[in-house]
C-alpha cells in the first residue's frame, strides 16, 4: 500500500515504521493535518492515515477520492473528525484502532487527579524558587470521597479499579454496565446523581451528539460546590465558557483537562515562541485551580506500539481484500 501519512511527529514515524517491517507498505510522511485544502498533497496513494486533530470533511474526501484513495486509516480510537457518510458516497473504506493501551489514559487521569488535587505543579514551581512555604497547597484525602465516573469502557473500569483501591467510593454512569466494576465495589446510578453527588467527576465517554457539552451551565448547577472536573476523553464534552463562568463563582473547585474542544491548532506543537490566540483557552490558563495537559494521556511507550502495529494491521487487511475487523461507517456515527 502507498500511504500518505498525516500529522506526523517523529514517534509516529518511528513506531509506524517499526511496525511495517515486515507488511512492507511504503509510507510518505507530511507534518501537514489533512484538511480540504491539504487533501491534494494525498498525490494518488492508495490510503491516508490521520490522527485526532486532522479533519476530514465532505469536501477533503472527495478531494482524496478524486486522487485514487480508498482507505482512510485513523491511527486513533475516535473517528468524530470524519464525515463517514460522505466515504460511503465516494467509496472509501475507514478503519481506526479501537483499543492501544487503556492503562495508558487511566493512569494519566488518576495522575491529573493526584497532581491537582495535591497541588504538585504549583509546589514543582515553587521549590525551583526557592520557596518552601505550603500556605496555598492544602488538599484533601481521596480515600473516603465519592468519585463520579461517566463512561465505563476498558478505561474508565481501569480507572474505577485504581480508585477504589484508594478507598474511594465509586459511582458510575453508562448504558452498558460493566459487571466487572460492579465486582470491585462500583455501583451505577443516573447522571443527576453523578452530578449531585460526587466530589470528582472525571470523563471517559465518546463524543456524540447527545454528550455534546455534557458539562455546561445547567449541569454545573447541579453539581456538588467545590467538584474538581477531569476530562481525558475528548474536548466536546465540556462547554470551556460555562466551565470558567464555574470556576470564577468558585462553583467548580478544580479542573484538569487533556482535551479541548479547539484543541486543533495548539495541541502537538511548540507555540512557545508565538502569540496564541484562543482567548478562552488563555483564560483557563490564568486559574491555579486548572491544570492542562497536551492530549498526552495516551502517549506512553505501550500505547504507541500498538496503535502503530493495529494500523499497520488494518493497512494489511485492506490489501489483502480480507474482513476489516476494525472498520467504522456511517452506521457507528449513528449508535
Amino acid at each position: 500500500m502507498h500511504v500518505s501519512v498525516y500529522s506526523t511527529k517523529p514517534y509516529d514515524r518511528q513506531f509506524l515504521d517499526s511496525a511495517n517491517l515486515d507488511a512492507h507498505h511504503q509510507f510518505r510522511y507530511l507534518d501537514e493535518r489533512l484538511s480540504e485544502h491539504t487533501a491534494v498533497l494525498q498525490t494518488g496513494s492508495d490510503a491516508v492515515c490521520i490522527f485526532v486533530n486532522d479533519g476530514c470533511d465532505a469536501v477533503a474526501m472527495e478531494r482524496l477520492a478524486g486522487q485514487g484513495c480508498r482507505l482512510i486509516a485513523l491511527r486513533c480510537a475516535g473517528f468524530n473528525n470524519v464525515d463517514l457518510k460522505a466515504a460511503e458516497l465516494f467509496g472509501i473504506k475507514v478503519v481506526r484502532v479501537p483499543a492501544y493501551s487503556p492503562y495508558a489514559v487511566a493512569e494519566h487521569t488518576l495522575a491529573l487527579i493526584l497532581c491537582l488535587n495535591r497541588k504538585i505543579h504549583r509546589a514543582y514551581n515553587r521549590v525551583r524558587e526557592g520557596n518552601f512555604a505550603l500556605h496555598g497547597l492544602l488538599g484533601f484525602d481521596l480515600h473516603g470521597k465519592t468519585v463520579g465516573i461517566v463512561g465505563t469502557g476498558k478505561i474508565g473500569v481501569i480507572l474505577a479499579k485504581s480508585l477504589l483501591g484508594l478507598g474511594c467510593r465509586v459511582i458510575a454512569h453508562d448504558p452498558f454496565q460493566s459487571r466487572e466494576l460492579i465486582e470491585h465495589g462500583g455501583s451505577y446510578v443516573g447522571i443527576e446523581e453523578i452530578w449531585e453527588h460526587s466530589d470528582v467527576i472525571s470523563f471517559h465517554c465518546p463524543l456524540t451528539p447527545e454528550s455534546y457539552h455534557l458539562v455546561n451551565d445547567e449541569s454545573i448547577g447541579q453539581m456538588k460546590r467545590g467538584v474538581m472536573l477531569v476530562n481525558t476523553s475528548r474536548g466536546g464534552l465540556v462547554d470551556a465558557e460555562a466551565v470558567i463562568r464555574g470556576l470564577k463563582n468558585r462553583h467548580i473547585g478544580s479542573l484538569a483537562l487533556d482535551v479541548y474542544e479547539q484543541e486543533a491548532p495548539l495541541f502537538f506543537e511548540n507555540l512557545s515562541e508565538t502569540i496564541i490566540q484562543d482567548d478562552i483557552f488563555q483564560r483557563l490558563l490564568t486559574f491555579p485551580n486548572v491544570l492542562i495537559t497536551g492530549h498526552q494521556a495516551y502517549f506512553t511507550d505501550e500505547a504507541l506500539r500498538n496503535i502503530a502495529e493495529t494500523t499497520v494491521h488494518n493497512l494489511t487487511a485492506f490489501e489483502r481484500g480480507e474482513t476489516l475487523a476494525n472498520e467504522v461507517t456511517a452506521a457507528h456515527a449513528a449508535k
